[in-house]
């Protein structure tokens, strides 16, 4: 891979916004974004398939990150604004539908993720807390979110910034308790290598691999920056390359400790497996305390994939490619008033579809769906010139990537691709029904020729 550095004509003049976001700035909020709230959830799910061997899917889902990752570096700052990959999918294929479909599942993998996380709020995390039943909690929980994403962005933003600090230092507790516990003679080192016996080591490292995966998904959204980030061929590269394999070290640090900690068993059949590293560690730390720390880390994830949900919508529905009614604007608070609800009810809805587990894949069907047009946009795209120095892969990276992503689809269940399709077909309707309302305002009203 090289870096092509920046030139005097580095993209500064072709965006309204100003370029204030360095490097460092950078790293922080895609770690931010990537350490969410997906590993308080989904260790447990990964101990079904592989026991104590939680490092392996990780791995695995590590290395898939790093190679798109590498796509995502040349294509960002190669085409440095806002929209991500709909946009990249535009530029690659000039096909309407196409482009459609790629923000379509990207906003639609903010609705599954923010079902997921509602359902393990209400999990054992809050059963530590109060007891209270799992439906109301989980309706009420999405309805919250819901009116703070109505009140407006700022609000959410801000949220945002204390719940990533109170998320990001739940996780160093769990590293540091696993520390002290092995440090003293505690646990069961060897778990590390022992494996479900349930399949072969292999088959479950890569059926769990589809679950980890989850967890790195949040470098994506870090293309919808590009117009803030100064000198973005030499910020993005570093800033991604980093944050992902910062991400990898506390997942695997995590996986390992938990595994030492816990048997795998009890991992399997808790929602909040980190919370039994803490209880079975034996220190004076309170359960409460790790359960009110993963519960707002829970928050704040479902919060902002419900926000990028909803201005994903409200931004196909301005392209014409969702029905318009999607664009309506609140007067006094100018938030998208209408995707909001629709993508709170949605939550909603996903909420009772299926398990933690069965949400996650369906998570990742999605993406990597996405993650796959952004590689083969890049190849697509190799031969197109623009006027400042970016970053450049080689053209192995992207087929790899590619490569990977199918591998990952091979573990999908005819459940996931049912749901996966589920959602095509919905978002099919739904841009006919853009495309019909769009003719009918090209063509204007009838003229009538009065009668004689």
């Amino acid at each position: 891979m090289s870096d092509g550095g920046e030139t005097a004509v580095s993209a500064d003049e072709d965006t309204k916004l100003a370029r204030t976001v360095g490097t460092v700035l950078l790293f922080f909020f895609i770690v931010g974004d990537t350490l969410g709230a997906g590993i308080y959830t989904l260790v447990g799910t990964m101990a079904e398939d592989v026991g104590g061997v939680l490092w392996l899917p990780l791995v695995i889902a590590l290395v898939v990150a790093l190679l798109t990752a590498g796509t995502y570096a040349e294509m960002i700052s190669k085409y440095p604004h806002a929209g991500g990959a709909a946009r990249y999918a535009e530029r690659a294929y000039k096909t309407p539908f196409l482009t459609f479909l790629v923000g379509f599942f990207m906003l639609s993998s903010g609705i599954v993720t923010a079902a997921l996380l509602a359902n393990a709020f209400s999990g054992d995390y809050l059963a530590a807390l109060v007891d209270l039943p799992v439906v109301p909690v989980t309706v009420v929980f999405l309805l919250l979110l819901t009116a703070i994403n109505l009140r407006g962005v700022r609000e959410s933003l801000a949220a945002n910034a204390v719940a990533t600090i109170i998320e990001t230092s739940g996780l160093v507790l769990v590293i540091v308790v696993a520390a002290i516990v092995f440090g003293s003679g505690g646990g069961d080192p060897s778990r590390v290598l022992t494996p479900s016996p349930d399949q072969p080591l292999l088959v479950g490292g890569f059926a769990a691999s589809v679950v980890a995966f989850f967890s790195f998904l949040g470098f994506e959204a870090a293309a919808n920056m590009a117009e803030e980030v100064k000198r973005p061929g030499r910020a993005y590269p570093r800033a991604l390359f980093g944050a992902v394999a910062t991400a990898g070290l506390v997942y695997l640090l995590i996986a390992l400790g938990a595994a030492i900690v816990v048997e795998p068993n009890v991992l399997a059949t808790s929602t909040g497996p980190l919370l039994e590293v803490i209880t079975a560690s034996g220190l004076p730390i309170p359960g409460w305390l790790f359960s009110l720390v993963a519960l707002v880390a829970i928050a704040n994830g479902a919060l902002l994939f419900m926000v990028m949900a909803s201005r994903a919508t409200y931004g196909l529905a301005e392209a014409g490619l969702l029905p318009s009614v999607f664009g309506h604007v609140a007067s006094t608070r100018r938030t998208p008033w209408v995707a909001i609800v629709v993508v709170g009810a949605a939550t909603i809805g996903m909420s009772f579809v299926g398990t933690i587990s069965t949400l996650a894949d369906t998570t990742v069907l999605l993406l990597l769906f996405v993650f796959i047009s952004t590689n083969v946009s890049c190849l697509v795209l190799k031969r197109d010139e623009v006027a400042h120095e970016h970053f450049r892969v080689p053209s192995v990276v992207p087929v790899l990537a590619i490569i990977a992503s199918i591998v990952l689809l091979t573990q999908q269940s005819l459940e996931i691709w049912l749901l996966g399709g589920a959602f095509v077909v919905v978002g099919t309707v739904l841009f006919l029904l853009a495309l019909v309302g769009r003719r009918r305002v090209e063509q204007g009203p009838q003229e009538t020729t009065p009668a004689s």
